[in-house]
């Protein structure tokens, strides 16, 4: 028999309405509140970060600078205080990069399809420069350089203080200019080791080095950048890969057959292109997959690079002249390194060793966990681990803990004092000597 009283759903229903009704008239709205409850974050780090505030979405980069953390989102570019963690600024931009350091570092910004760029003040945000020219920026610790393509064919590379207003030296390089866009495209040069959770530009921009090659029309342009002229033009063959590493310009060939590659290196000294070093059987990773085609840079540091010999042992070489820096066990790998420090993980991949290149030894070890990745930056190394999921920051030279959290968050940035680590659309702080009881 059907009741006559009302159901359930007409019930909820009518209690809906009345809600809606009461917020669309100011009555009374507990959707800001119910929002909030529903989108509350876990802490990325309890008890360890210093703060933990929402971002404007998911980063593509996070630099610290100072007192100032630059976040760069696919749209804009944020800036907030590494005190509490407040927004100081935001500017619209489809690209941004870090220039300089300290006092005298600044925010470099522009549109993508978009001639020029807008030097900003990574405090304030204020425009302390613009541009209306260049197509490409290259942004480092000491100095930017940009590219600027007036005609066809023909471009100027310059290169100038971060905060300077006039460029230090600009030198033509010809037929460059349609392959170079935006913020620091590619260069072949070296790349960092991958780590879970690390950021690849994690320890902020690097200096300027001593030479950079310029790709295009099937050539790459040696530029020497102390004396702002090229020093060189090579042209690689379509089995061979030319990267720029310190003061050396490598050129690996890859040759199939017999069903193998077979690789060798030499490395030239600009300008004179004589040979300085070259190795047979020297294979520098640069191939990707079973075949020859060499489609990457060699992993290694900006003076550094990692091989693999005809053993299939991992080694580390001097590019300055080709010396053995290490020259690894049957199961040993690289895990991180750069120009002064190595992190080497054991054959049973159960203890991780840093090297120093200046002592030829190790200075310190650790204990290693399943499925753990390193990276080395300027001011810390850093482990990930699984199981538990843990980020520890470490001393590159002594291996020394500056900050451990269990947490599975990404480290976007590790400055001089901590490290940012971002989840989802959450950022947080990460202060050296700060730690959770673990």
């Amino acid at each position: 028999m059907a009741s006559g009283g009302p159901n359930l759903k007409s019930i909820a229903f009518v209690g809906v309405v009345a809600v809606i009704v009461l917020a669309t008239t100011g009555v009374w709205n507990p959707f800001p509140r119910l929002w909030s409850w529903i989108a509350q974050t876990e802490p990325i780090a309890e008890g360890v970060a210093t703060w933990q505030t929402a971002i404007g979405g998911s980063p593509e980069s996070v630099t610290i600078t100072g007192g100032t953390a630059i976040v760069e989102y696919r749209t804009s570019v944020e800036a907030y205080g590494l005190t509490a963690g407040v927004r100081l600024w935001k500017s619209d931009a489809d690209w941004a990069g870090l220039a300089g350091a300290d006092s005298e570092a600044v925010v470099v910004v522009g549109r993508l399809l978009t001639k020029g760029y807008e030097v900003l003040d990574p405090a304030t945000g204020a425009v302390r420069r613009t541009d209306t020219a260049a197509t490409a920026v290259w942004t480092y610790a000491d100095a930017i350089l940009d590219l600027r393509c007036p005609e066809a064919g023909e471009c100027e590379l310059s290169a100038w203080e971060p905060r300077g207003s006039k460029p230090l030296w600009t030198v033509a390089t010809p037929g460059i200019g349609f392959v170079l866009n935006a913020s620091n495209p590619d260069l072949p040069d070296t790349q960092p080791l991958a780590a879970e959770r690390v950021d690849a530009r994690a320890g902020g921009p690097v200096p300027l080095p001593h030479l950079i090659g310029l790709p295009g029309d099937g050539k790459v342009q040696i530029i020497d950048t102390a004396q702002g002229r090229v020093a060189q033009t090579r042209t690689p063959g379509r089995d061979q890969r030319v990267a720029v590493v310190g003061s050396r310009v490598l050129t690996v060939t890859g040759e199939g057959r017999d069903g193998t590659c077979y690789y060798d290196v030499i490395a030239h000294d600009p300008p004179s292109g004589r040979p300085v070093w070259q190795r047979d059987g020297l294979n520098l990773r640069t191939a990707e997959g079973s075949g020859c085609k060499q489609g990457r840079d060699p992993a290694g540091g900006s003076d550094v690079v990692l091989g693999v010999d005809p053993t299939g042992r991992q080694e580390l070489i001097a590019a300055h002249d080709g010396r053995n820096l290490w020259r690894g066990q049957e199961g040993q790998s690289v895990l991180a390194v750069d120009n002064a420090y190595a992190l080497v993980r054991s054959a049973d991949k159960k203890t991780l060793s840093a090297r120093s290149f200046s002592g030829g030894s190790v200075v310190w070890r650790r204990d290693l966990g399943a499925g753990a990745t390193a990276a080395l930056t300027p001011y810390a190394a850093i482990i990930t681990e699984k199981k538990p999921a843990r980020i520890v920051a470490l001393s590159p030279r002594t291996g020394k803990v500056l900050t451990e959290a269990r947490t599975d968050a990404t480290v976007f940035a590790a400055g001089p004092g901590g490290l940012i680590l971002v989840s989802g659309r959450d950022m947080a702080y990460l202060p050296y000597g700060s730690s959770a009881a673990q």
